[in-house]
């Protein structure tokens, strides 16, 4: 097999998304000179679901989770995000959910209030802003429905033809989150998720190389599960 592209459920919205760019068909200030560069660990909190909303962050590397806990203790992950992704624009005051890094990460974060203060002075960045909110909301209204009455087969062709699609490596996925986060995000345990990879390729529809490296074998077949 090749070398496997790190691929993630959300794409990379450098190209779609000029937020926080400088140049191009974006915001044209200086806004980058305004923002910090941070890394964090795999597992390092971001922040945390009802700390203040003061600031918005940029992923450049890696991938964010982004998660509620349940009444009942259960994590539930709504979305993971990769390069380009923008995350922490809240409508109100408080974060609604937490964010950590699924992977060793680095983003850029901006304080809200800078950034409120610039998007009153520009239109083309307060669209921006409000463009990358709807589209957060979209993604997890999104995520609920289609998974909502699926088998563990189907939700985890459907998860893993969406990072295909978005892999530069095409069929060769490198998964960045762990077998935990993947369960959490398709609302399974870990060994549903670990028996159904296995059944998968049982199945030749796709091919384990180690815990992360998958190459889909059959992208017909796998489609045929949940379409």
């Amino acid at each position: 097999m090749g070398n496997p592209t790190a691929a993630t459920v959300e794409p990379a919205e450098t190209s779609e998304n000029p937020l926080l760019r400088i140049g191009g068909n974006g915001y044209r200030g200086d806004l980058r000179a305004t923002g910090r560069a941070r890394h964090f660990l795999r597992d390092r909190e971001i922040y945390s679901e009802g700390d203040d909303a003061d600031t918005v962050f940029k992923v450049e590397s890696g991938v964010v989770r982004t998660y509620k806990f349940l009444r009942d203790g259960r994590r539930h992950i709504n979305a993971f995000h990769g390069p380009g992704s923008v995350i922490g624009l809240e409508v109100g005051k408080v974060y609604g959910i937490s964010a950590a890094a699924a992977s060793d990460c680095a983003v850029i974060s901006y304080g809200r209030r800078n950034l409120e203060t610039l998007a009153s002075q520009n239109d083309q960045l307060q669209l921006q802003l409000f463009s990358s909110v709807l589209r957060n909301l979209a993604r997890a209204q999104e995520h609920s429905v289609s998974l909502g009455r699926r088998s563990a087969v189907e939700k985890l062709a459907l998860f893993l033809m969406g990072c295909g699609e978005h892999s530069a490596g095409g069929g060769d996925i490198l998964l960045e989150m762990s077998r935990k986060d993947i369960a959490d995000y398709l609302g399974l345990t870990i060994e549903t998720v670990s028996r159904t990879f296995s059944d998968l390729e049982d199945r030749a529809l796709i091919e384990l190389h180690g815990a992360r490296h998958v190459r889909l074998m059959d992208i017909t077949r796998l489609r045929d599960l949940f379409a």
